[in-house]
């Protein structure tokens, strides 16, 4: 029995079979792999990717404050018609109060009537009723220039994507023009909501910086920006 145990044996070993045959030698090479340092190239890689992860987060939280902020201009904006509106309404009121004052002084004055300062009350109600008015009037001025009003932007060439960025919202999303085309060119357009003032604008044309030759230029070198007035 001991003797067919050897000679199975002996032939097992000298048929070369070996047990370790029946590994996969890819296992070794992919814990070698594992084993191995990143290369600086990889390094590199892998910190771009992580920095572009945050600014793509940083550039949607400010997206989203963008959206947000101009949400409640818009409320501000109907707030400021609305107030506007009113205004108006007391202004005629005055008005209409400053007409009677002055008739009821030009129709003569009752004895005993009371004076300030040396004027009869009728006088000073007159006055008094100018003043409110003229304050009124300042302040329908007032809020006319706070309220915005609608700016039309233009592009005239060839191209597949318009947006004009500028200082009207920081420099942080701008907006995207729409494309009208018109036979041999292409004219792009937008409206923006902007308060009487001066803002610095540029357009991004598929990918590309450009400034617009149908509006002022102000800046010198990478500062050079158009030069966009609201009245």
């Amino acid at each position: 029995m001991a003797t067919s145990l050897e000679g199975f044996a002996s032939a097992s070993l000298q048929s070369g079979d070996d047990p370790n045959e029946d590994m996969d030698p890819s296992t070794d090479s992919e814990d070698e792999s594992l084993s191995q340092p990143n290369t600086s190239e990889q390094i590199k890689a892998l910190l771009a990717d992580t920095e572009r992860v945050k600014l793509t987060k940083k550039l949607s939280e400010a997206n989203q404050q963008n959206r947000f902020l101009k949400r409640q201009l818009y409320i501000k904006e109907d707030a400021l018609l609305k107030f506007k509106s009113e205004l108006a309404v007391m202004e005629l009121e005055i008005q209409a109060l400053a007409r009677l004052a002055e008739e009821i002084a030009k129709s003569g004055i009752p004895n005993g009537s009371r004076k300030i300062n040396g004027k009869y009350i009728h006088t000073h109600l007159v006055a008094r009723l100018k003043a409110v008015h003229e304050q009124l009037t300042e302040q329908i001025k007032d809020v006319d220039v706070a309220q915005s009003k609608e700016v039309s932007v233009f592009w005239a060439g060839m191209a597949e994507s318009v947006q004009v960025m500028g200082s009207f919202d920081g420099w942080s999303q701008g907006e995207h023009l729409s494309p009208e085309y018109t036979g041999s060119y292409t004219r792009f357009s937008t409206t923006l909501m902007l308060r009487p003032g001066r803002y610095e604008v540029k357009f991004f044309v598929d990918g590309e910086w450009h400034l617009s030759p149908e509006l002022p230029v102000t800046g010198e070198g990478l500062m050079k920006n158009n030069l966009l007035i609201v009245e």
